[in-house]
Order: structure tokens, then C-alpha cells, then sequence
């Protein structure tokens, strides 16, 4: 707890040397804002010692001329003005570590989001936005002190949730590096959907041998537990050391383990979609879903039989409970059109009699899928494109065949009616229902219901929640070889924080003036991650904030009516800095 600075008179600040870098970020900021105009307005503004305009801030060769600029110029603040932090907070905190500048004496403002794109018709308002929030940025770095990341150490042990392929490879993949590793799956066995299957493309080999292929290598681990009926129950501690509460489901009652890790994985898996009644004539007898179709191909020897008769032909159709208009689930499923066409396959091989039409809207049989398209279509497949506002309808037809009607694009909108024996609603992935698990982590859900990761491409696995990754088809629908890509890219990352032994958090915490608490203690309640504590302090109770669990978030600081609490590098100060320089009149 210390005291934080809490004036913004100017004779109280040190001289700083700042530089400024305004991005064009290739166009996407620069043809809605005046770049140039921006660092002409901030090159003589106090302390500001360079004031550049690169076309990539972010390029290795930008970020080579900065490193040169805060060596050469002894630069002792940073404000990079560009894209979201999201996006390249991490990137120019670790340019910074390289030119031995204080990672927390940099700033980045947001002027692609928050300025270009707000205002692509209104070019001059935009550069005028831009030069404010360029200005608060400056003013904000102006009163930032260097800090120092808290040091943790770590526990080499990860818990990875669910006992789907992405779940057992991951763990065979920390075991591997090095690391102990509990597997905890709510269902009675290991598997998940892949355990369930036969033949699945690509390759052709059965899910289930591959699943018994992982649990049989797990077994054989002395440094993999699993614990099969159980779940999640409770989570505690801070980054990197985690107590997990383990509730184990037993005929003879439920049993709680409490267990120590340093990183959690999750890879709960998907649920498919069921259709409502009379979707597509789901509920007539003769229509049924993909996974039921999967199930029933299987099953069949010799020729493909339903109830004790042969089926002599099958209409397909595509993007059941996907692909649909909001408020539905707008986003494509990725395997089923592959899923489907293999299954097909499977059909021709049983029997080429049987004649197979897939009414689709398009076919996204991408990758290596591409070619079992083509096979399919050699053995006989017939594909026919309806449009989007006109779907197939499902009706029993009088001789008590299912009779499926389609417009055709591709015969120049024909209506045909195509009696079929079976049809097979190609439904996809949805969101698997994990209410308890998703508010005990804290994860994020993304507008379509799966987890969400920070960013697609530079942090796939991770989440807001530090030492919480996510894999597999929780994160959005997924092939199996997707699944388990990215089960190992949260190897590699729970590898990254536990190898070491230790690991640094954002010293950017909320602290507490000891001096000015009262112990009136409205921020724990404030608090979402339970990291502040009533303690003893000469004499009397104030608040005590653990900075391991503290997220920074900001949420006690105005709860506090004695304004004791302050957020390390988003002070009172530098926010009320901050938000005079904001307002300045403009530039010319």
C-alpha cells in the first residue's frame, strides 16, 4: 500500500522525453485521419521529444527505428498511436523491455477503432478526435512511474476440463513437456463425440480406435490422472497456483477433492443441434438428424437398412440449425458439409444402388475434403443448390414415401419433388450448455455462445482470464484436426507459463492508501475477483488487495468514499491529466 500522486500541478512533474509514433496502419487509419496533421500538432507539445508517422508501427522495422530513437534520444516514455490494445499491447511492451525503457511508461491509443473507422465521412472531425486522444495519451505517460511485474511462482500442473480428443491429446502433449496433469470429464467415460464415431474423414479411421488409441496412452502415464463422473466445482487462488475443487460423482455419494494447479485448460466440447418439431419435417418418421444417420451407417452390414427395410435412396440437407438469419446461429459449422459427404460415401460403399441427393446452399467441403467431394460425386452423388430464401420442404407423399421439394439453381430454378426413403437433416455444432462451469471461470462468450478467445490470431488459446486456456470445439466449431491443433497450441502456452517455475503478472493492480481507508469495506463487495480482504492496521480494519488475484479492472476505485484506492498506471492523476488534455482546443 502506498501513497499515489494525486495532483497534476505542472511545477510538481520532472521534464519527461516522450516519443510519439502515429500510425498509418496501411490505410486503415490514415485515409480517415490526417496523420501528418496529428504529428505536426503533437511535435511541440510539451515533453514530447519525437514526434514520427511510420506506415506500420508495428513492422520489426518500425519497431527497430524506436528502439534506436529511445536509445539515441534517452526517451523515458512511449505513446504509440494505432489499433486496439488488444492487438499490439504485448508487441510494444516487449519492444520497450528490448530498448530497456519501462514497459508501464508506455501508452497505446486507440485511433483505428475508436477514431477511423467511428468516422470514416468525417475526416477533419476525425483528425481533430485523433489529436485529443493523441494529447491525453501524452499527458497520461507524463505522470506514469516505472513499474515492476509481480513475480509469481507456479505450480507444474495443469487441469484440463474434458475428456474429448482435444482434452486427451493436450494432456498426452503437457505430459510430454514435462508437466503433471489431471483430466476431469463429466460423463462416465473418456471419448467425447469422436469415441462415439466409426470411420471419420479424412483418413478413414475410426474415432473410437483413435480415442481407446489416447486413453490407452494415458493409462500408461504415471504423471496423468483422470477422473471420469466429476467436474469442476470450485476454483480459488491466483495465477499460476490455483486450488481446484474436484466434486467426483459416485453410487455412494458425491466425493470433493481439492487440488493444486498452475495453468486449466478447457476443452468441454460441443453439442449438436436439435430441430425443432416440423423443422425440415423433423418428427415424421423417416427424417433424422446427421449424428443419427452416423450412427444408423454404422450399424448397417451388407445393405443400409431402417426399421428392418432398405433404404433405396437419401436426400441430404444442408445447414439445419446453421448459417441462419439472427436471432439463429448465424455462423457455418465448418465440418458438416465434410462430415456428410464422407458419410455418403460410406452409403456407396454399403451399396452403390442407393441413390444420394444433398441439397445445399453452398458446399464448404474445404482442404482435403475437397477430394472426397469429388468421389462422392464420382460414385454417383447428385447435388443440387437451392437459395437461401427458399429451403427444401419435407411431406409425406401419398404412397407413405417422404417426398422432399427443392428449387434447383443449378437446372434454372426448377421445382422438383424427389421421393426419397430417408431424410438426413445436416445439423452442426452449438454451444454446449456449461452455466455453472462458465460463471466459476469467469470465460467469456462470444455472440455465438462459445468460449472467446482474446484474439483469433495472436492469442488463440487464451482468455481474459490469466492461466485459464480454452481448446477444441468450446471455442466454436471445429474438425477433429482443428481440435486437436489447438488443444496443442494450449500446451505450448501452459508449457510457456509453468516451465519456468515462475511467472510475471501486470503490476497494473488497484492499491490501497492505508492512511485514508476507514475500513468501511464497500469495495469487497465491488470486487469480482474476491482479492480484497478485511486486515488489522494499527489498530483498526481497512482494506488489504492481493495483487496476484487483482485484475486490475478498476471496479473498487470508485466505490471508495474516501477515494483511498488508486489503479497503478491509471492513477486519479493521470486520468484527470488525461482528460484536461482531452479537451484543449484543437490545434489551427
Amino acid at each position: 500500500m502506498s501513497e499515489q500522486p494525486n495532483s497534476t500541478d505542472d511545477a510538481a512533474i520532472p521534464e519527461r522525453r516522450i516519443g510519439v509514433y502515429i500510425c498509418h496502419c496501411g490505410g486503415n487509419i490514415s485515409d480517415y485521419v490526417d496523420v501528418e496533421a496529428v504529428r505536426e500538432a503533437l511535435k511541440d507539445e510539451p515533453d514530447v521529444i519525437v514526434s514520427e508517422s511510420p506506415v506500420f508501427a508495428c513492422a520489426d522495422g518500425t519497431q527497430h527505428d524506436m528502439i534506436d530513437d529511445i536509445d539515441g534520444q534517452h526517451l523515458d516514455g512511449l505513446v504509440v498511436a494505432s489499433c486496439s490494445p488488444k492487438l499490439h499491447q504485448v508487441t510494444f511492451r516487449n519492444m520497450s523491455n528490448r530498448a530497456g525503457l519501462n514497459p508501464f511508461s508506455y501508452t497505446q491509443v486507440n485511433i483505428r477503432e475508436q477514431t477511423s473507422w467511428a468516422h470514416t465521412h468525417d475526416r477533419a472531425g476525425a483528425t481533430e478526435k485523433a489529436i485529443g486522444l493523441v494529447r491525453a495519451g501524452v499527458a497520461k505517460t507524463r505522470l506514469s512511474v516505472p513499474l515492476v511485474p509481480l513475480v509469481v511462482q507456479t505450480k507444474p500442473r495443469t487441469l484440463v476440463v474434458g475428456g474429448g480428443i482435444a482434452g486427451l491429446r493436450a494432456a498426452i502433449g503437457l505430459a510430454d513437456v514435462g508437466l503433471d496433469v489431471l483430466v476431469v470429464e463429466r460423463e462416465d467415460q473418456l471419448g467425447g463425440w469422436m469415441g462415439r464415431f466409426g470411420p471419420t474423414f479424412p483418413r478413414d479411421l475410426a474415432g473410437r480406435d483413435e480415442i481407446a488409441a489416447l486413453v490407452a496412452e494415458i493409462d500408461s502415464r504415471r504423471d496423468i490422472t483422470t477422473y471420469v463422473a466429476a467436474e469442476l466445482t470450485g476454483k480459488s487462488g491466483s495465477f499460476g497456483n490455483y486450488s481446484a475443487e474436484i466434486t467426483l460423482h459416485r453410487a455412494q455419494g458425491d466425493k470433493v477433492l481439492t487440488l493444486e494447479v498452475g495453468s486449466i485448460i478447457v476443452a468441454t466440447g460441443f453439442d449438436t443441434y436439435l430441430p425443432e418439431a416440423g423443422e425440415f419435417g423433423y418428427g415424421i418418421d423417416g427424417v433424422v438428424t446427421l449424428p443419427d444417420f452416423k450412427a444408423l451407417v454404422e450399424s448397417s452390414t451388407g445393405r443400409l437398412t431402417r426399421n428392418g427395410k432398405q433404404v433405396r435412396s437419401v436426400a441430404y440437407i444442408y445447414c439445419v440449425g446453421n448459417r441462419q438469419e439472427a436471432p439463429g446461429n448465424e455462423y457455418c459449422s465448418k465440418f458438416c458439409c465434410a462430415a456428410t459427404i464422407h458419410e455418403s460415401i460410406q452409403v456407396s460403399r454399403l451399396d452403390p444402388t442407393v441413390r444420394q441427393f444433398h441439397l445445399h446452399r453452398d458446399v464448404r467441403a474445404y482442404g482435403k475434403a475437397e477430394l472426397l467431394y469429388s468421389e462422392s460425386r464420382e460414385l454417383g452423388s447428385t447435388y443440387l443448390k437451392f437459395p437461401d430464401d427458399e429451403p427444401p420442404a419435407v411431406a409425406t407423399l401419398p404412397d407413405g414415401r417422404l417426398g422432399v421439394t427443392v428449387v434447383d439453381l443449378l437446372t434454372g430454378r426448377r421445382e422438383l419433388t424427389l421421393p426419397v426413403d430417408l431424410v438426413v437433416l445436416v445439423t452442426g455444432m452449438v454451444p454446449r450448455e456449461n452455466t455453472g462451469l462458465t460463471n466459476l471461470l469467469k470465460l467469456p462468450l462470444g455472440t455465438d455462445g462459445f468460449y472467446n478467445e482474446i484474439h483469433p490470431k495472436l492469442r488463440p488459446v487464451e482468455t481474459v482470464v490469466d492461466g485459464v486456456l480454452i481448446a477444441g470445439c468450446c471455442q466454436g466449431p471445429k474438425t477433429a484436426g482443428e481440435s486437436v491443433a489447438s488443444g496443442m497450441a494450449a500446451v505450448a502456452q501452459s508449457a510457456a507459463i509453468l516451465k519456468k517455475g515462475y511467472a510475471e503478472l501486470d503490476p497494473l493492480v488497484a492499491t490501497v492508501t492505508a492512511d485514508a481507508c476507514t475500513g468501511c469495506m464497500a469495495c469487497v463487495s465491488a470486487c469480482p475477483y474476491s482479492s480484497i480482504t478485511p486486515i488489522s492496521w494499527d489498530g483498526h480494519q481497512i482494506a488489504s488487495i492481493d495483487a496476484s488475484s487483482c485484475k486490475g479492472c478498476g471496479g473498487c476505485v470508485p466505490v471508495c468514499p474516501e477515494d483511498a484506492i488508486d489503479l497503478l498506471g491509471y492513477t486519479d492523476a493521470q486520468m484527470r491529466a488525461a482528460i484536461e488534455a482531452l479537451v484543449k482546443e484543437p490545434v489551427g
